[in-house]
């Protein structure tokens, strides 16, 4: 099924706008994000040069387990385009963490990873006034694929309504490095961690299916795998994607406060 929307025109220019303008409404002029080398965080950091220029400042943070490539492609990338571009590895937290918490599974050691990186995020953001980009896309936070107060901690997200079939469009007409857009999706939580893999299926089809979640649910909690069955999707798809989309819908929704009565 190929149901995956068009980009709107000058799409570019509509992201350039947003991003300076969201800036500007919290009273700010220059941004942090985070690069790993991927796909998400490459497009948002030329978006950002684009929109701030010099008023920008990107943070590579390469762990025990980081693919050499997550390094090498980032560092490239901000090279290419002229971002300014810090590395500040986090290996002696990872490896802190992995002495007092011997029996921590990988997701675990990558969850805390991910966090560390926010961490550090926010600290570079204190220190030179700037605002925390965030790079998740519409795909990745219907599925979960985020950790919280990890990669989903931010104050602004350009990607957050783009499935990733869509982020690849972007990447492409962004000039994105083809080693970027070529290499297999990953959170790079762990060595050799693969989305798709994860998943079972191609985001291309998955993406189909989050299509006709959203046009088909406004309430993604009452999704119902049998009541998309006629849609034409796979059984065995449909039984997979759909509880991992209704476990995770807690990390997206605010912290509940009691309220006084």
């Amino acid at each position: 099924m190929n149901n995956i929307p068009a980009l709107p025109q000058n799409i570019v220019k509509s992201l350039i706008n947003f991003l300076y303008q969201e800036a500007k409404n919290r009273g700010f002029n220059r941004v942090v994000i985070g690069v790993s080398g991927g796909i998400d965080s490459a497009v948002v950091a030329v978006l950002c040069k684009m929109t701030f220029g010099n008023h920008l400042q990107a943070l590579l943070m390469p762990s025990i387990t980081s693919s050499k490539s997550s390094l090498t492609d980032g560092v490239a990338l901000c090279e290419q385009f002229e971002i300014p571009y810090q590395i500040q590895t986090i290996n002696a937290y990872d490896e802190a963490f992995r002495v007092n918490h011997k029996d921590a599974n990988l997701i675990r050691k990558g969850n805390f990873c991910t966090r560390i990186r926010m961490a550090l995020l926010y600290d570079l953001s204190q220190e030179i006034r700037a605002l925390v980009v965030g790079t998740s896309n519409k795909s990745e936070l219907m599925l979960g694929y985020g950790t919280i107060y990890g990669d989903l901690a931010y104050a602004i997200n350009p990607l957050g309504n783009f499935y990733k079939t869509q982020v690849y469009e972007l990447a492409r007409l962004l000039n994105i490095p083809k080693a970027i857009i070529d290499k297999k999706p990953s959170a790079d939580l762990y060595a050799g961690q693969s989305d798709e893999e994860e998943l079972g299926y191609k985001y291309e089809d998955v993406d189909s299916l989050l299509v006709d979640i959203c046009e088909h649910y406004d309430d993604l909690s009452k999704l119902d795998a049998k009541k998309l069955l006629p849609l034409g999707y796979d059984k065995e798809m449909l039984n997979s994607i759909i509880p991992r989309i209704k476990k995770n819908l807690f990390k997206r929704t605010l912290p509940t406060i009691y309220e006084i009565k």
